[in-house]
């Protein structure tokens, strides 16, 4: 293929892709696009801290005091600021330590890559999050094992494959790791993982266990702890992973677990060894947050309310919301060209929620994904669901 080739193959590529909306302003109960507010029915920031003043005073303290910049964490990258935010992590979690990283992304690598290599296995849900499967296919595993969506005859079948495999020793004769991994909450459906049938299969086949609780932190559990805490589960997960991008609205992601787990992914977790540290406003304002939390659950409380009413009031007027159990509340409605036509007409009406097709979902299981924040009034709320009748009525959804 020649040069000309390639960059005209790219453009007909890009020709058939979406291009994101532009966003004028913060990221709070409503977003500016196009100069013209909308509501905002579709952001991950479940606590509304994205303009939370808290925050803000934080980021501006810190970068007065400290400037902008870090480093490597090796080298002269780790502030005074990365620890208390571990440790404050940590503490918020009930775990004995945590690691930061730039993003959940990079956490999730960094937690298989460093503890699993080839000849290890990994035992994975088939709803798993991207950044897990990447994370299997970076730390180069050649023994996947899949496992149907929070099924747990599946994952015992699995579990049972896996034990055998692990009968004979690796090229280096210690024995290989099994470890099952799955989302906390699935992103998609807002369903939960069956946390404490998984961790009574991990017992009874010796695996180790690691949960992405992305969109579980600072939402599900006591004042936001997660999913782990949500089951009481306290200790009995080996690696959990989190994010300080969505209830926290910052950047950033992080590995809680035990002591010499994260002593050891500080000394050789290649995502940590050989990329920059968190910004010290990102840092300030993760602390901040995640202080905000251990001080007070009031708007955990506030925006579980706003959830339980939309939860009932949707199916109420109608619609088939599935099986959410979190605040991510899928609108069901089969087909891609009615939920991408049923975007387009809330947008009109001042209503940003944006239609979640094939690849993201399997085909025929399109739906507009609407996600609560305890940043919406009750005025906001029935805005929104206002809006959702009068074009679910239009386009003959209810």
């Amino acid at each position: 293929m020649n040069i000309p080739q390639f960059y005209s193959n790219l453009e007909k590529e890009v020709a058939k892709g979406k291009k994101p909306m532009v966003i004028q302003s913060g990221q709070g109960a409503y977003l500016t696009i196009d100069g013209k507010d909308k509501l905002n029915f579709c952001s991950s920031h479940y606590l509304g801290l994205a303009e939370h003043s808290r925050l803000k005073e934080a980021i501006i303290d810190a970068t007065q005091n400290y400037g902008v910049g870090t480093g490597y964490r090796t080298l002269a990258g780790t502030h005074t600021l990365h620890i208390d935010l571990e440790n404050a992590i940590a503490k918020f979690k009930g775990t004995e330590k945590a690691v930061v990283f730039s993003s959940a992304y990079m956490a999730n690598a960094a937690a298989i890559q460093t503890f699993l290599g080839k000849e290890d296995i990994v035992i994975s849900d088939e709803l798993n999050h991207a950044s897990i499967i990447d994370a299997v296919r970076v730390a180069g595993i050649k023994n996947k094992f899949i496992y149907k969506h929070s099924d747990m005859a599946s994952l015992e079948e699995q579990l049972k494959l896996a034990s055998d495999l692990g009968k004979t020793a690796k090229s280096d004769g210690t024995d290989p790791i099994i470890l099952i991994v799955t989302d906390g909450v699935f992103s998609m459906d807002g369903d939960l993982a069956p946390l404490p049938d998984i961790v009574k299969l991990a017992k009874k086949y010796q695996a180790l266990t690691m949960v992405d609780d992305a969109h579980g932190e600072g939402v599900l559990g006591r004042g936001g702890r997660g999913i782990v805490d949500h089951f009481g589960l306290l200790g009995e997960i080996d690696i959990e992973v989190g994010s300080l991008s969505k209830a926290f609205s910052v950047m950033g992601g992080f590995i809680a677990g035990k002591e010499p787990l994260i002593d050891y992914i500080n000394l050789k977790a290649r995502q940590r060894l050989f990329s920059i540290a968190l910004t010290i406003p990102d840092t300030a304002a993760a602390l901040a947050a995640v202080t905000l939390l251990l001080e007070s659950d009031s708007v955990v409380a506030k925006l579980w309310d706003n959830v339980k009413y939309l939860q009932e009031e949707f199916k109420k007027r109608g619609f088939d919301t599935g099986n959410s159990q979190t605040p991510i509340i899928p609108v069901m409605l089969g087909d891609e060209e009615v939920a991408k036509e049923f975007s387009r007409k809330l947008f009109d009406l001042d209503v940003f929620a944006t239609p979640i097709v094939f690849p993201m979902v399997a085909k025929g299981k399109a739906r507009i994904r609407v996600i609560a924040s305890a940043s919406h009034s009750p005025e906001d709320l029935n805005k929104g669901l206002n809006a959702f009748e009068r074009v679910g009525k239009e386009l003959g959804v209810i």
